[in-house]
């Protein structure tokens, strides 16, 4: 097992470019399988997740050809959908929660898919109902397979239909987009996720010869094609990099430039950060960060407590929550944190009380943090990381801390995150990572 060794205490300084966006390459992955054609595919990040992905598709009979470090090509002229019920791929397939979205296209395209037991991070609920419900509405049969804990599905044909989602899930609607776009007739999805990365996954199709229209909205209209081609894609900067980023240089007092970081595809971002008192300024399609050695948190204007909480696009997204949380454990003031979707990624808290953090867990969902505001800083400590994004939040604290500080399961962190250590070293910082 890999960890991290944090001194903390160190100020960036430099010029750092965020990776492709890891939950838009997952889906835009999964559409090669729709076309014989080739699809080429650039600004890859090359992380844990995203290179299993890959391998499943080739798994597949997907031919994959890495053209560049961020570039591939995939031609799925002979896949052959028949391998998700090898063991082999049903393992690699339950290591990776977007690996539901492979149903999408092998149902729209091959009739027959199959749903393995979600993978990914154990950070609450994340339940398929969405995707199963959807599926059935289109004309699928699903069964389910409790000896191998898997959902079989099939379609003699799939027939457009009105859809509405329950909940705006991203990846369900991914799925179902994905599934109707080769459709008999009109499929209208209602209540749809409109995340960057659904609109990227639209504008993709859409090259490829689908029929989308109603995309950066919550109404989706979807008239079905018999076939599809290749085409070309690139993929947007990772807005939750950009986030961590931001809030990195916040916590450390650092100085930083965020390179062609994708500014108009961030929605509420910035604003969200400002809040917190971070002075940031975007210039062109870069984001500048100025040293700061301390933020103050903004109250509301009648001079209530700040609440910062998650929301469907374009509202902020869960996986920047953890992360303002420990900006706010960091700044002067107080505002209460509201995960609202995920029960289980407040959870880590309790590792930043252990290095000195104020903060009240009020319950599973929400979290008071009264700032140290300067007064004093963080003490490095041994800590396990429990997700991808809870384990890049400990990352900053460690950075912005007095001492050393241990984090392990830093696999979590390369899940989603490309050569973190490397790039963030480059810029002053002192993370070394050991075998443990």
């Amino acid at each position: 097992m890999k960890s991290f060794e944090v001194t903390g205490g160190n100020r960036l300084k430099g010029i750092i470019v965020p990776q492709g966006a890891k939950n838009e390459a997952l889906q835009v992955l999964c559409a090669v399988l729709l076309t014989p054609e080739r699809v080429v595919i650039s600004n890859i990040p090359d992380i844990i997740d995203v290179r299993l992905m890959i391998e499943i598709l080739a798994g597949l009979g997907v031919v994959v050809e890495r053209i560049s470090d961020d570039t591939y090509s995939f031609v799925a002229a002979g896949t052959e959908p028949g391998r998700m019920y090898d063991e082999e791929m049903l393992g690699k397939a339950n290591m990776l929660r977007g690996s539901v979205m492979l149903a999408g296209p092998l149902l729209a395209r091959f009739k027959s898919a199959v749903i393995p037991r979600p993978g990914g991070d154990k950070i609450g609920r994340r339940r398929l109902d969405t995707h199963i419900t959807g599926f059935e509405q289109l004309g699928c049969i699903v069964d389910y397979d409790p000896a191998h804990e898997y959902f079989r599905l099939s379609a003699g044909r799939l027939r457009g239909t009105e859809i509405l989602l329950d909940e705006p899930s991203v990846t369900a609607t991914a799925n179902l987009i994905l599934a109707s776009v080769m459709a008999e007739g009109e499929t209208v999805i209602y209540n749809a996720a409109c995340e960057p990365y659904i609109q990227q996954l639209c504008l993709m199709l859409n090259r490829m010869g689908a029929e989308i229209s109603g995309i950066k909205s919550n109404l989706l209209t979807i008239n079905g094609v018999s076939t599809l081609r290749g085409c070309s894609h690139r993929i947007l900067p990772d807005m939750i990099e950009v986030g961590s980023f931001i809030g990195m240089a916040a916590v450390t007092g650092s100085e930083l430039r965020i390179k062609d970081a994708g500014t108009a595809h961030l929605g509420i971002v910035p604003q969200k950060f400002m809040q917190l008192g971070i002075d940031l300024r975007i210039s062109g399609d870069d984001i500048l960060i100025p040293s700061q050695d301390t933020c103050e948190i903004r109250n509301n204007l009648d001079g209530s407590v700040l609440t910062i909480y998650d929301h469907p696009w374009p509202g902020l997204s869960p996986d920047l929550i953890s992360v303002m949380l420990v900006v706010a454990v960091n700044a002067s003031g107080s505002v209460l944190i509201h995960q609202k979707m995920f029960e289980s990624r407040l959870f880590f808290v309790d590792k930043l009380i252990d290095m000195g953090a104020r903060i009240i867990l009020c319950d599973p969902h929400r979290a008071a943090v009264i700032g140290l505001g300067g007064m004093q800083r963080l003490r490095g400590i041994t800590m396990s990381s429990p997700d991808i994004r809870a384990g890049m939040a400990l990352l900053i604290a460690a950075m912005g801390a007095e001492g050393k500080s241990m984090i392990h399961n830093i696999e979590q962190i390369d899940r989603g995150y490309q050569d973190l250590d490397r790039r963030l070293n480059e810029l002053g910082a002192q993370i070394r990572r050991v075998d443990s």
